[in-house]
């Protein structure tokens, strides 16, 4: 099935308005991207990220009228004249090879691997493997500091354990921890939306019976044995005394979405509660891991 596509440059306090007004338009999806190439270092907690220039992209159906649907959104949103933006009318296999040519099984550790749909699965007899498709938010495994956490857990005795992924995003390590036998596995975000996409992954990995979503302040203090937090500097500071609160005794602490040269600040933190060990660096992101006292 073939999809219109349509493209807009805004910035960043744009979006909302112009993703509200598509989607009731009819778009079937939007999704935003980097227009100019700006990481994303440290955002305040308890906010969204977004860059300064986004690329917009709204999909409808294929019939759909470009011209009609662009004099209804600059009605909408009462504008003299609309941003730039272009229209293209995508097949759907060369929508499906344009992702797939981006996304491919990938291997962390010896045994995890996260495999979209499409591909075949690993030969390897012990493979533990992530279904996952681009598709709704927060991640497909590609980043550095994922990749960080993922070996992780793959070198790591996770049989029984309770385990909690604070920030989980679309819950690419809370399937993982289950995956790899934990018993409970606690997946913790303050964005609606990666709550959504984590339950949606844990159904279709057949974990969700192991998976719970929830507030931090439903784990009980003193009750976790593994704590992974791939998120950043700042909120990490700020989150260290509760870390601390749901560990046990000899708890592991597994702390990434840091550059290099942030490692020293978190570490001085962190030492209060934890014994710090290795650094372990993938480019320019850095994962520390430590045990609670």
């Amino acid at each position: 099935m073939p999809w219109q596509e349509i493209t807009f440059a805004l910035q960043a306090e744009q979006t909302a308005t112009f993703e509200e007004a598509l989607m009731s338009l009819g778009a079937m999806s939007v999704t935003l991207r980097d227009a100019a190439d700006q990481p994303l270092m440290e955002p305040a907690p308890e906010t969204t990220p977004l860059w300064d220039q986004v690329l917009l992209t709204a999909m409808f159906e294929a019939d759909a009228d470009v011209s009609l649907i662009a004099g209804q959104l600059k009605a909408q949103l009462q504008l003299q004249t609309l941003p730039p933006y272009q229209a293209e009318l995508l097949q759907d296999r060369e929508w499906r090879r344009t992702w797939m040519e981006y996304f491919k099984p990938m291997q962390f550790g010896r045994r995890l691997w996260i495999c979209p749909s499409g591909y075949e699965r690993p030969e390897q007899e012990d493979a533990v493997i992530i279904d996952l498709d681009p598709g709704l938010a927060f991640g497909t495994g590609s980043h550095p500091t994922t990749a960080l956490c993922m070996q992780w857990l793959d070198g790591n005795a996770i049989e029984g354990k309770t385990v909690v992924d604070f920030g989980c995003g679309s819950g690419i390590l809370a399937i993982a921890a289950a995956k790899l036998g934990a018993s409970r596995v606690f997946a913790v975000d303050n964005d609606p939306q990666a709550l959504q996409a984590t339950e949606e992954n844990a159904r279709v990995n057949k974990v969700a019976d192991i998976i719970t979503v929830c507030d931090p302040q439903a784990i009980s203090p003193g009750s976790v044995d593994i704590l992974i937090a791939n998120i950043l500097l700042e909120p990490l500071l700020l989150l260290r005394e509760q870390f601390a609160q749901l560990l046990k005794p000899k708890g592991n602490i597994v702390l990434s979405g840091l550059l290099a040269e942030q490692r020293q600040a978190l570490e001085a933190a962190y030492v209060k509660d934890f014994d710090m060990g290795a650094c372990e660096q993938e480019e320019e992101w850095v994962r520390l891991s430590g045990v609670r006292h």
